[in-house]
This record gives structure tokens, C-alpha cells and sequence, in this order.
């Protein structure tokens, strides 16, 4: 087996750990050894009377918690059933199945759907206090210090390169302090290019600090400290925003970790050089000890906050970048040091609304790397970044979820050609990354996403994206309905089927204004270099949106079948085509004609059966009750 030289971690399943025995967890589940279980079970998670030493097995002995579900062992055929009418914050990381034997994650009982909630509530009056009038602020991060909870003075790191760079590390004694030298040979272009891997953090915390002693022959900033799983998924457990910068002279900092993640392996810290350490530069580096701390009494926001959401929808924030930005009732501006946001709003916001719900940036359910998974039934909302989220994935079917107020987190900053910078902002509702096949998205409703309710995407040379079904879908107020690019050229685009879907209203939701490219369409194709073949948009309904009903950014190698689709685009282009042409409603024909796109559609308005209560099946007698390939009615039929 290769080995990394001087490596620490697990990268692409051929590095070994040399140094820190890593924890295999072959644990209990269901009151029983692990190794010993090889039928499948069923598992029930009560969020209101479960107990996470239970069993599980019978909605009697239900889990309580989604940290019980995530760090469970399970094997393919499990089946975690949520109790209907319950409420999950945080995370959910589901794990995969096999081909003839998927893992699904559903519902149980009577009732609401489960709703799995990535926000946080400040809805009680002395969680806010206020700066000035007119101005608001939950809790400042203050954290006590408990104790000491490892000493990792001597601690080994290892290194890790890619994408060209090169590094050097090695133990150096100076004035009888030994501490860890890293030579910067060649730079990277990217993060994770050079990466440095450290000691376990055996006991993580809700908070932890780190003390290290640092300094460099060329200055820089240090950014990301961490603590993380060693081999895929690299999940974060331990994470800190806090940017060191790193001078010529010695000097001794603290890096404030809070807990992302919990997971059932024990993971390292871990550094990023990549895009940081200069050419020939000399960092040298000791890690002291980590310390525990209390964070209880101060409830602080570790993550940003992408969405304020009042009275579940009634009214919502307006992120701003700085505190002096935060003027009108409602804005805000997140604190990345205090772990708090700044609302400006005339009385304390949690007597003025009932739900204060604040949206932090993670995936509510993050499924990079897995395969064979099932979700049927559930209620995904709140969440700052994706809905589903994560690259890499195989055979998942997402059903009868119902997905809402989706994205807004800060995901980059991004440079103009003029040099000013803006913020790229997540997220999508349901978003297949990179590498992405054999996946079905059905009888799902979405609504108040900030991008795409639905998109599969990529950038990378193992971004191939085949067969992927999306069918009978309702989807309103969202920026866009659909979007697709993948790149580069070399990647394969085959088999995406966008079909019986009903799109209402793109563009009209609560982010548009908020963008910095306000862009609404139902279908938003960027710029897609890579070979496409047998990508088909067919059978759905397309009414209403903000800017345009298609916008198709370059003509593809192997151009989409669009056919017996249903627009309603009244005062808005129904297509721009290559950024050169508007086709408006009343030149639909012309469209057709020159573009050869959409034979068979029609443009009409379609008659809801009530779509105050947003049921969106057509009438009968509806301009499109007809119009399918099948001579049924366009748009999605199960509601």
C-alpha cells in the first residue's frame, strides 16, 4: 500500500494513520453487538418522550435525539422512523445503504410531517438586549474557562500536498524549545492543497481553545484551525473562524472551537496552508494544550445566520455585511467574533414576534460520499445552507418531503473584474454536487429558497451527473425552480429527466431582493461546457416569475429536448437565449422556430383548483389538461 509521505491522514483510502490509533467504533445498536446483527431493524426517534439508552426498536424505547441517529450504527435494510408531529434541530448525517438494501429515513404516527430544523430560537425576551435604541443583540460569546483537557506540547503533525504544492515539515530545537517547522517549497492554489494533520482531540466539547505559539519568516494569515474526521467524509466536529496573523516574532494565541458535529470516531486537528502560506516562507509552530469552557450561560450562534425568520414566514430579516450597514427595521448583521447577531427592529424582538427562528449555515442533511439512501416523508426547513447537501452521491430517492425557507448563509466572498468584492450566498433545497447518478427527486413541495429548489451541478474532473429523475414536484417562490451547469468539458452530463413539475412564481420570494443579482427563473442553465446528452424537460407548468421563465447561458454539446411544457409569462421573457436574445410571451412561435425548443408546449394560463391553498392541479378544461405526452395534464399530478 502507498503511503503519504510524513502523512497523518487517510486520503482517497491510501494513506494510514502511523501515529494515533483511530477509534473503530463497533458500538451497540438495538441492545445488541453490532457484528453480531446482520438483519435489518427498525429504529423509532420520538423527539418529545425518547431516550437515546434505549433500544429503539419499538416506538416504546424510541431514540430521542439526531446526534443518537447519526453516530448509531446501521447496516443496509435499517429503516429510522421520526415521529410525526416532532421537531429536530441540527444536523442529520445519514449513512448508506447497499444496492438491493437501502436505508430510509421516514415517519411514523399521526400528524404533521417530522420536521428536521437547522436554526436556532432566540424567542425569549432576556436572550436579547439592546445596544441602542432601535438596536438589538442577543448574547456575546463569553466563555469560562474550565480546565485544561489535553497537554500537546511534543505533538506530532503530519503533512499532506496535492494540486502541485509541496511542503516540508520537521521537528527543529531552537534555544531549548523543540517545536514543529513547516518550509513552504511550493504554494498552493487552493485550501486544502497543503494540508497539516496534528494530534486527536480525544474528549471534544461544546467549546474547546487552543493555545499555540506561532510565527513565520514571511507573514500571513492563518485561517482555518479544526478539528475533523481523518478520511471521508472529512466532517468538521471542532471549528473555529478566528484569522491568526502570523508575524516574524513568537507570539502565543488562543483559537476558540465550537462543536459542529459529534461523530463516533475520534478526529485531529487539522490546518490548511494551501492558499495561504507564501513561497519560501518558514512557519513555525507548537501546539501548548486545549482547554474546556463553558459556553451555557451566553447561547452563542456558532455558525452565520443566513435567514431571520419571524412568526414562521410572516416576516424575515435583511442580511448586511457590517454593523454600521444596520439601519432599517430588520435588518441585521451577524457578529463572526461574538458568535451574535445586531436586528434593528423598535421593541425586543421576541415580545414583538412569537418565533424568532435564526437559519444557520450547515446542510440540514448532509449526504456527501453516501449511496443507497431512501427520505420519504419528511420536513426539511430553516437552514442557511443546503436543504440536501453534498457531493459524490449514488442511488437516493428524496419523496414526499416538504422543504422550505432554504439558504441565505455566506459561502464566499467574490472579486469583480473591478476589483470590489460581493458575497456568493448558499443555498439550494435539494442539490446534487459533483459526481451524481441514479437519483430520483418526486412528490416533493418547495417553497422560499434563496437559489434553486432543485439543481444537480458540479466543477471537477469526477463531476459526471447521469440519471437523474425529477418528477411530479411542486415548487413556488423560489428563485429558481431548476438549475443545472457542470464542468468541465471533460465530464458526462447524461439521462436528466425534469418532468410533470409545477413551478410557480420564480423569483417572488423572500431573497430576491436581497441578492446581489437578483435573476428569478424557473429554469436558470449556466454556462455548461460539459458533453450532454438526453437531457429532457418535458410535461411541466412554468407561471410567472420575476425576470424570465428560461435563461440558457451557452448552446450545449447536445442540446436539451424541451417539449408539451405549459409557460404563463405574461410581462416577462419566456426564454433569453446566450445572453443575446429576449423571446417574449407574444413571440413564443418565433422561439420555437428559430431555437427548435419547446415543440409541442403552448403558452396559457393555467387555472388552479385553488391555489390559495396552494393546490396547483389543473382544472379541468385548464389550458394544459391536454397538453402532455401522454394526453393528461402537464405539471405534477400527486399534490
Amino acid at each position: 500500500m502507498a503511503v503519504c509521505q510524513n502523512c497523518l491522514c487517510e486520503e482517497r483510502g491510501v494513506c494510514v494513520n502511523r501515529f494515533v490509533g483511530v477509534v473503530v467504533s463497533i458500538g451497540l445498536a438495538a441492545g445488541f453487538a453490532v457484528a453480531e446483527r446482520t438483519a435489518p431493524a427498525v429504529f423509532h426517534v420520538d423527539s418529545e418522550a425518547g431516550n437515546d439508552n434505549a433500544a429503539g426498536t419499538r416506538p416504546d424505547t424510541a431514540w430521542r435525539t439526531l446526534d443518537k441517529v447519526n453516530t448509531a450504527t446501521l447496516i443496509p435494510g435499517d429503516r429510522v422512523l421520526f415521529k410525526r408531529g416532532g421537531l429536530w434541530r441540527g444536523q442529520l448525517t445519514p449513512q448508506s445503504g447497499a444496492p438491493d438494501a437501502r436505508i430510509l429515513y421516514g415517519a411514523y404516527g399521526d400528524g404533521a410531517k417530522p420536521i428536521l430544523q437547522g436554526s436556532v430560537a432566540r424567542d425569549q425576551a432576556d436572550e436579547w438586549n439592546e445596544v441602542r435604541p432601535g438596536l438589538w443583540a442577543t448574547r456575546k460569546l463569553e466563555p469560562r474557562l474550565l480546565g485544561q483537557s489535553a497537554d500537546l506540547r511534543g505533538a506530532t503533525w503530519g503533512k499532506h500536498n496535492e494540486g502541485g504544492a509541496a511542503v516540508r515539515i520537521e521537528r527543529v530545537q531552537e534555544d531549548g524549545i523543540t517545536f514543529t517547522r513547516v518550509t513552504c517549497e511550493t504554494p498552493g492554489k487552493a485550501r486544502n492543497h497543503i494540508q497539516l494533520w496534528g494530534p486527536a482531540v480525544t474528549r471534544p466539547a461544546p467549546c474547546m481553545i487552543l493555545r499555540l505559539r506561532v510565527r513565520s519568516t514571511l507573514p500571513f494569515t492563518l485561517e482555518t484551525v479544526r478539528a475533523m474526521r481523518n478520511r471521508a467524509p472529512y466532517t468538521t466536529v471542532l471549528a473555529s473562524d478566528k484569522r491568526i496573523e502570523v508575524g516574524t516574532s513568537w507570539q502565543t494565541v488562543e483559537v476558540l472551537m465550537l462543536l459542529r458535529e459529534a461523530i463516533n470516531e475520534v478526529p485531529r486537528l487539522h490546518i490548511n496552508l494551501g492558499d495561504t502560506l507564501p513561497a519560501g516562507a518558514v512557519f513555525d509552530f507548537e501546539t501548548l494544550g486545549l482547554w474546556e469552557a463553558s459556553i451555557e450561560h451566553c447561547k452563542p450562534i456558532p455558525l452565520d445566520v443566513g435567514i431571520v425568520i419571524l412568526n414562521h414566514g410572516e416576516k424575515w430579516g435583511v442580511k448586511k455585511w457590517a454593523l454600521e450597514e444596520v439601519k432599517a427595521p430588520l435588518d441585521y448583521w451577524y457578529d463572526p467574533d461574538g458568535k451574535r447577531i445586531f436586528l434593528a427592529w423598535p421593541a425586543n424582538p421576541a415580545e414583538a414576534f412569537h418565533s424568532v427562528e435564526l437559519a444557520l449555515t450547515r446542510h440540514i442533511i448532509n449526504q456527501g460520499n453516501k449511496h443507497d439512501i431512501t427520505y420519504d416523508g419528511l420536513a426539511i426547513r430553516y437552514g442557511a445552507s443546503h436543504g440536501f447537501g453534498g457531493g459524490n452521491t449514488q442511488r437516493i430517492t428524496i419523496r414526499n418531503c416538504d422543504l422550505s425557507w432554504i439558504g441565505g448563509g455566506l459561502q464566499y466572498w467574490k472579486t469583480r473584474k473591478d476589483g470590489t468584492r460581493y458575497p456568493v450566498r448558499f443555498g439550494n433545497a435539494i442539490e446534487f454536487w459533483s459526481g451524481a447518478r441514479d437519483h430520483l427527486v418526486e412528490r416533493n413541495r418547495i417553497w422560499e429558497v434563496y437559489d434553486a429548489a432543485l439543481t444537480n451541478q458540479g466543477n471537477g474532473d469526477d463531476s459526471h451527473q447521469i440519471n437523474i429523475i425529477y418528477r411530479d414536484n411542486v415548487i413556488w417562490n423560489s428563485e429558481y425552480s431548476f438549475e443545472f451547469w457542470n464542468r468541465p468539458a471533460s465530464v458526462v452530463t447524461s439521462n436528466i429527466v425534469f418532468e410533470f413539475n409545477t413551478c410557480v412564481d420564480a423569483g417572488i420570494c423572500w431573497s430576491h431582493a436581497q441578492r446581489p443579482n437578483p435573476n428569478g427563473a424557473h429554469l436558470m442553465f449556466y454556462h455548461n461546457p460539459s458533453k450532454t446528452s438526453d437531457f429532457i424537460v418535458r410535461n411541466n407548468i412554468f407561471c410567472r416569475s420575476s425576470d424570465r421563465c428560461t435563461r440558457m447561458w451557452n448552446v450545449w454539446d447536445g442540446a436539451p429536448t424541451l417539449s408539451n411544457n405549459l409557460y404563463w409569462s405574461p410581462d416577462k421573457p419566456i426564454m433569453r437565449w446566450t445572453e443575446k436574445t429576449d423571446y417574449a410571451q407574444s413571440e413564443f412561435v418565433r422561439y420555437q422556430s428559430e431555437l427548435r425548443l419547446d415543440q409541442g408546449s403552448l403558452v396559457g394560463e393555467p387555472q388552479f383548483v385553488n391555489p390559495a391553498a396552494r393546490d396547483y392541479r389543473l382544472k379541468p378544461g385548464s389550458p394544459g389538461s391536454t397538453l402532455a405526452t401522454d394526453g393528461g395534464p402537464v405539471g405534477a399530478r400527486i399534490q
